[in-house]
């Protein structure tokens, strides 16, 4: 039996010696049966979630049906927790005892509408699409959860489970909000995963980092026949474009700085009066984040001075680098080496190796097979508001190998794949992985206070939580634009 076979593989490299209890193989063989016959399910649900491809906190539908199915297998669901709509918490309780907590994720990203063909193609009338595989990320969590709790009942299993719905991941920081309301103060532990090119568990620091808008005010006028009445907001957002492209040199050479202009006037021959940019600043280190958070600000300040103009900024995301448990990660790839990697057909194959021409770093399509039993990961790379939950609770996550090895993140060929079987088989992996490493917690007292005495090292005597993006109420209209009139009355 292939999990039986990884199982014996990690015990060796990972020994056994931090679990007060062991979920037996027959228990952990039911967990693997159960969720290999939901799977069909937990295809449909990505497959209809990938097709409304709802962007952050406007997930009503993706949202809601997830719900619905927790609802229909015995959970309990509040939802529109933490002042967001479209969030929610799932509850199944049996008694006293841990309480485990798994994730699940449902946006998608504006710009990347693309059909499930391997070549790009794109949808017509459709503004976005499922660039980083959130509508598996949320189908798997659901079916996880499902099967845990049905291991629950049949074993009479104390504890509680909970699924945090958590929306707008990309850049809406919900989990945030879902901290700073305290609904993981009692939790034990979380477990998490996401779509990739690849099957592991890591502990490397993701990037902490502060996104907003940067808005600017001017007079409006006639471009050609009295431009001297005029001042263009537009010149501010330039002017300030350009004094933080400078500062770029001047700043720690690890932090990563971005920006798109979201408004920048109507017509040439019309000074624009309202223009606005918006910006991301990254670095693994919180501090150097609000640093130059600080300097791309005054940056804002000195082109309005420059130009005539008026700015202000809203603070829209702000999340932590990642703070990953190494006692659960040791448990997660135990079982991440006992379920093993995905098998594709000969059809899967072929799409895959058309696909693959696209891509500018082309690996081994059978890579897909293996697990990366390593535990460490790079520092760097993107950033997640999980990473505000793994600084309150011992938590831990898998990647899986939904897309084709060598895609990145946030792309069409990203977009496809999470729409296809190749997708669903990947989350299929997750969703047991994190259900066996649930069943392992449960029945683990021993390492949830390992995990715990980690944390509490691992953050510092002193630590105490502030969320970077300040006392704000969640920022529900972040995925719309700012009109232009609506910008005049700022």
């Amino acid at each position: 039996m292939a999990f039986k076979t990884g199982l014996l593989l990690a015990t060796a490299l990972f020994p056994m010696s931090a679990f007060a209890q062991v979920v037996p193989e027959a228990q952990r063989s039911a967990i693997v049966a159960g969720i290999d016959k939901r799977s069909p399910e937990l295809a449909a649900t990505a497959q209809t979630i990938w097709g409304w491809s709802e962007v952050g906190y406007q997930e009503n539908r993706s949202s809601a049906l997830l719900q619905t199915q927790l609802k229909k297998a015995g959970f309990t669901v509040e939802a529109g927790v933490a002042g967001m709509p479209t969030a929610f918490v799932a509850r199944f309780k049996q008694g006293e005892g841990p309480v485990i907590g798994i994730l699940a994720e449902y946006d998608a990203l504006p710009g990347l509408a693309q059909t499930t063909d391997p070549t790009k193609t794109g949808i017509a009338g459709k503004a976005a699409g499922h660039g980083c595989g959130h509508n598996l990320f949320g189908a798997a969590s659901v079916a996880s959860a499902i099967a845990i709790r049905e291991w629950m009942i049949a074993n009479k299993v104390q504890g509680e489970l909970r699924v945090y719905g958590s929306p707008a991941e990309e850049g809406g920081s919900g989990k945030v909000y879902l901290v700073r309301a305290g609904l993981f103060d009692d939790v034990s532990a979380v477990l998490h995963w996401h779509p990739g090119d690849s099957n592991g568990v890591s502990t490397g620091r993701s990037m902490a980092n502060i996104s907003g808008k940067f808005r600017f005010h001017g007079v409006s006028a006639h471009a050609a026949a009295s431009p001297e009445k005029g001042r263009s907001a537009l010149d501010g957002v330039e002017v300030m474009d350009v004094a933080v492209n400078f500062l770029r040199e001047h700043v720690p050479s690890s932090t990563r700085i971005h920006y798109v202009i979201t408004s920048a006037g109507e017509a040439p021959n019309v000074v624009p009066d309202f223009a606005e940019s918006y910006y991301y600043v990254r670095n693994v280190d919180p501090a150097i984040v609000k640093s130059v958070w600080e300097r791309v600000t005054k940056a804002a300040e000195g082109a309005a001075i420059a130009t005539g103009t008026t700015t202000d900024h809203e603070i829209t995301g702000g999340v932590y680098s990642m703070l990953a448990s190494e006692t659960l990660a040791r448990v997660m790839t135990r079982n991440l080496e006992g379920v093993g990697g995905e098998q594709w057909s000969p059809e899967e194959t072929a799409w895959a190796t058309t696909l693959q021409k696209s891509l500018p770093t082309q690996k081994p399509l059978a890579s897909v097979q293996a697990v990366d039993g390593r535990e460490r990961g790079p520092d760097g790379g993107g950033s997640t508001d999980v990473s505000d939950i793994s600084w309150t609770v011992p938590t831990i996550g898998l990647n899986t190998a939904t897309w084709v090895p060598g895609t990145p993140a946030h792309s069409w060929q990203a977009v496809a794949a999470s729409g296809t079987s190749i997708g669903t088989k990947g989350a299929v992996v997750a969703a047991k992985t994190m259900a066996l490493t649930a069943a392992d917690l449960f029945l683990s007292p021993q390492t949830l206070a390992e995990a715990k005495a980690e944390l509490l090292k691992a953050r510092g005597a002193d630590f105490r939580y502030e969320a970077l993006l300040g006392n704000r109420k969640p920022a529900l209209e972040y995925r719309k634009p700012t009109p232009a009139w609506e910008g005049k009355t700022r």
